[in-house]
């Protein structure tokens, strides 16, 4: 792409309400806007991040066996009221009627509309297990939306839900997807910790939480220095009141405060601040019996299906890379996830071998499908190179007056190092890199 063809509108000033540095630099970086409370527009740069995050995703479930679905975001109010859950989602779920007074919500998950697509189309033992998944807009109306992505009302989210004959089996799947999850998150170069958790509004006898660490997420948890133990506060502590006083502590305050107990392991546990952005739930038969949705055993039975139900917040996921890496300067996103790997950026377009050299490794890069930005601005070089820090792309090749010595030079956005090499050693340069 050519910044100069781009749409990109950053801006020095961040939104008056922006405490959290996703928030603050992806809109200044020209990634998302603000439509309403809540409510956040994703623009091209934010929307490529996206999607990479959503095709990671969905690899690495096709490739555990998931099948994709896209259920109707909006879903009639009657099958909430079969599971009982019209009641105990309260007003986070926003209901609306069409002009037959029929009653609908904006799905804010999907169990008992993926249970009612499969009852009565998987009968028999024979045909599960099956795990199927969307990935889609969800609705929450939370009352008090804040920090950008992180708390939005709308936002776009993985959900699966698997059937199966046994609770065997579906502990075998959850322990699959638990293991399926950690590939996303590795893939997509977070640090992070799976964590016992509280199963909620969801129901169901046990759940997983994946954490992004990072030191202004909303939940505390407590994780081994040994071990891959960890748990959520929620899931330890039975006192609201202790839960609400931890999760109001910044992350230097929990540092203060000793854990007396030692994990099983024998090594020393700790509090820490995450980013929920993943969960898995061991939900029974709670909506399948809920539907009446039943299969055949082998002996001819009928039976409710067990189920689980995995979910990750990709439009979150989008603010967790930042809140993990950022500096005073901008984003600095990972590779699998920043919107082009390599950003060319001209010193004086008016010098003819500086834009000849830029054109050329630009169409090079572009040839061999390697995600690159060619910015031909007119702009002053300091200015291209604030814009080349707030956007985070991970390399910036630098062509400016070293050029008449063959040179330029390679800055790399995460340790903020210049280096200076040889015009023909750049393009293998960047290969060896990316």
């Amino acid at each position: 792409m050519r910044r100069s063809r781009a749409f990109i509108p950053t801006t020095k000033e961040a939104p008056s309400d922006a405490t959290l540095p996703s928030h603050q630099f992806l809109v200044r970086g020209g990634f998302i806007n603000q439509q309403g409370a809540g409510l956040y527009n994703f623009m091209p740069l934010g929307k490529i991040v996206l999607e990479k995050i959503r095709a990671i995703v969905k690899d690495e479930l096709d490739k555990a066996g998931c099948n994709e679905v896209q259920l109707s975001f909006v879903t009639p109010i009657g099958l909430w009221d079969k599971s009982g859950r019209s009641e105990t989602m309260g007003k986070e779920m926003l209901r609306i009627s069409d002009r037959h007074d029929n009653d609908f919500v904006l799905s804010p998950t999907n169990e008992e509309a993926m249970v009612e697509m499969v009852k009565n189309r998987v009968t028999s033992y024979k045909d599960l297990p099956l795990n199927l998944y969307q990935i889609n807009t969800k609705f929450r109306d939370e009352a008090r939306p804040r920090y950008g992505l992180m708390r939005g009302r709308e936002f776009l989210m993985k959900d699966g839900y698997s059937f199966h004959s046994s609770t065997e089996d579906m502990v075998r799947e959850f322990n699959l997807m638990e293991n399926t999850y950690k590939k996303i998150f590795t893939r997509l170069g977070l640090d992070f910790r799976v964590v016992e958790a509280d199963s909620g509004a969801i129901g169901g006898e046990g759940s997983k939480e994946f954490h992004v660490l990072a030191d202004s997420g909303e939940d505390t948890i407590v994780i081994c220095d040994s071990c891959d133990y960890g748990a959520n506060i929620e899931a330890i502590y039975d006192d609201e009141a202790k839960i609400d006083e931890l999760n109001e502590k910044s992350y230097e305050e929990l540092q203060e405060l000793p854990i007396t107990e030692k994990c099983s392991c024998g090594g020393k546990l700790s509090f820490k601040k995450g980013i929920e952005a993943g969960h898995i739930f061991q939900l029974g038969t709670k909506y399948s019996e809920a539907l009446e949705a039943n299969f055949n055993d082998e002996n001819g039975r009928a039976k409710p299906f067990e189920m689980a139900t995995f979910g990750i917040g990709v439009s979150r996921l989008v603010a967790s890379v930042i809140e993990q890496n950022h500096d005073e300067s901008g984003c600095i996103w990972t590779k699998a996830t920043a919107p082009y790997i390599v950003n060319i950026m001209v010193s004086n377009i008016k010098d003819e071998m500086q834009m000849t050299l830029g054109e050329e490794l630009y169409l090079k890069l572009l040839g061999d499908d390697i995600e690159v930005m060619f910015d031909d601005r007119k702009d002053r070089f300091g200015f291209k190179m604030k814009d080349a820090e707030l956007i985070g792309f991970p390399y910036t090749v630098i062509i400016g007056k070293e050029l008449e010595n063959g040179i330029v030079q390679l800055y790399d956005r995460a340790t903020k190092e210049k280096t200076s090499i040889n015009t023909g050693d750049i393009y293998n340069k960047i290969l060896e890199l990316i």
